[in-house]
C-alpha cells in the first residue's frame, strides 16, 4: 500500500500544479473523482490488465464512461497512466491530491462519529472550536453510530479525539488484561 502512496505522489503532484496555475481545483477533483471511481471498478482492473487489451482502447472506454467529466487536461492526464501502466494508483493520487488542495485552501473536512444526534448548535460550537484549534476552515461531516454506546469520536487529519464510552470501555480492557 504505502507502495502506491510513493508512486501516486509526483501524478499528485503535477496535478495539483496544474490546477493551481489554472486556478481551478474544483474541476480537476471532478475528473479525478469520477476517473476513481472508474479504475476502482474490477471490471475495468481486469480490462487494464489484460495484456491483449489495446491502451487506447482502454483509454477510449473510460473516457466515455466519464464523459464530460473529462477535460482537455484531465484526459491527457488519463492517457498518460494508462500509458504508463499505472491506473491503478488513481484512487491514491485522488486523495494525496484532495489533500493538497485543502492545505492550499486552508480547509479541512472533520468526521463526527456520535453515538446519538447532534443538533445543529452543537455542530456549530464544534466546527467554531476546530477551526479556531486548527486555523483552518472546517467541514463537518456527522455519523451517527449506536454502536459507540454514548459520546462520539472526532477525526480531523491526524488529529482523533476518542470521548465514546466504547473507547473507554476498550482502554479499560486493555489495562486490566496486562
Amino acid at each position: 500500500m504505502s507502495e502506491n502512496h510513493t508512486v501516486a505522489r509526483p501524478y499528485a503532484q503535477a496535478v495539483f500544479e496544474l490546477a493551481r496555475e489554472a486556478g481551478d481545483y474544483q474541476s480537476w477533483s471532478t475528473a479525478l473523482g469520477f476517473l476513481s471511481a472508474v479504475a476502482e471498478d474490477p471490471q475495468i482492473q481486469d480490462m487494464a490488465q489484460n495484456p491483449r487489451l489495446k491502451r487506447d482502447d482502454l483509454f477510449r472506454l473510460i473516457e466515455d464512461v466519464c464523459g464530460d467529466a473529462l477535460f482537455p487536461a484531465a484526459k491527457s492526464f488519463l492517457r498518460l497512466l494508462i500509458e504508463n501502466r499505472r491506473l491503478f494508483v488513481l484512487p491514491n493520487i485522488t486523495r494525496q491530491f484532495e489533500a493538497k488542495r485543502a492545505e492550499a485552501e486552508g480547509t479541512i473536512e472533520a468526521e463526527l462519529m456520535s453515538a446519538q444526534a447532534v443538533s445543529d448548535a452543537q455542530q456549530a460550537t464544534i466546527v467554531s472550536a476546530l477551526s479556531g484549534r486548527l486555523g483552518r476552515q472546517v467541514t463537518l461531516r456527522v455519523i451517527e453510530d449506536p454502536s459507540l454506546i454514548g459520546g462520539a469520536i472526532l477525526r480531523a487529519g491526524d488529529t482523533v479525539i476518542d470521548a465514546s464510552l466504547r473507547g473507554r470501555i476498550q482502554k479499560l480492557a486493555a489495562g486490566l488484561s496486562r
